[in-house]
């Protein structure tokens, strides 16, 4: 979007991870106010008008309606935690944030290298996103010691690891599927 530029291409400003966003993975989109190939956004528009804003939190609005009913659908990425996502950027720092995003994207690289059948990538994106560091650690130590995973085909590699995500997500009563708008 023209004119918008910000530093932090991994926590957009309104909350999205964009570094685990498979339009960034692919190289088609820069991250939030990265340059060349960035979205129209009216959250950035927003930003533009409010000083520049570098995340939402800092608008003394903040949590506008603009703000709120952004995250009724899913884009490429899933919305489902914008918010809590930036509350704990803000409480935890930007820093440490962008730390433990950096970790995850190594986390999704073992998946997208290692466990995709080549149908996986926005599946892998979106549960690495709304999982915990900690959890995605587990998750990986398990499949990397399983003895009979290396027997497997690829395919049904990727189906172990997805059936492993589906229950440690149905654990925490989260849906791994984008929530797209319905084309009427």
């Amino acid at each position: 979007m023209k004119g918008f530029k910000r530093n932090n291409q991994l926590l957009s400003l309104c909350g999205l991870n964009c570094g685990l966003c498979p339009m960034h993975i692919d190289g088609y989109c820069p991250g939030c106010g990265g340059g060349a190939g960035n979205q129209s956004c009216r959250i950035a528009r927003c930003s533009l008008e409010h000083d520049n804003l570098t995340y939402c939190y800092e608008c003394s609005s903040y949590p506008c309606d603009k703000y709120m009913k952004f995250a009724k659908y899913d884009s490429f990425i899933t919305h489902q935690h914008y918010h809590q996502d930036l509350m704990k950027a803000k409480d935890g720092g930007i820093d440490t944030y962008n730390q433990e995003q950096l970790e995850k994207i190594d986390i999704l690289k073992i998946f997208l290298e290692k466990y995709n059948d080549g149908r996986k990538k926005s599946f892998y994106c979106l549960a690495v996103n709304l999982l915990e560091l900690e959890e995605l650690k587990s998750l990986i130590k398990q499949i990397e010691t399983n003895s009979k995973l290396s027997a497997l085909t690829k395919k049904e590699q990727a189906k172990y690891v997805f059936d492993l995500f589906q229950d440690l997500a149905k654990r925490h009563s989260l849906i791994l599927k984008l929530n797209k708008k319905s084309k009427k």
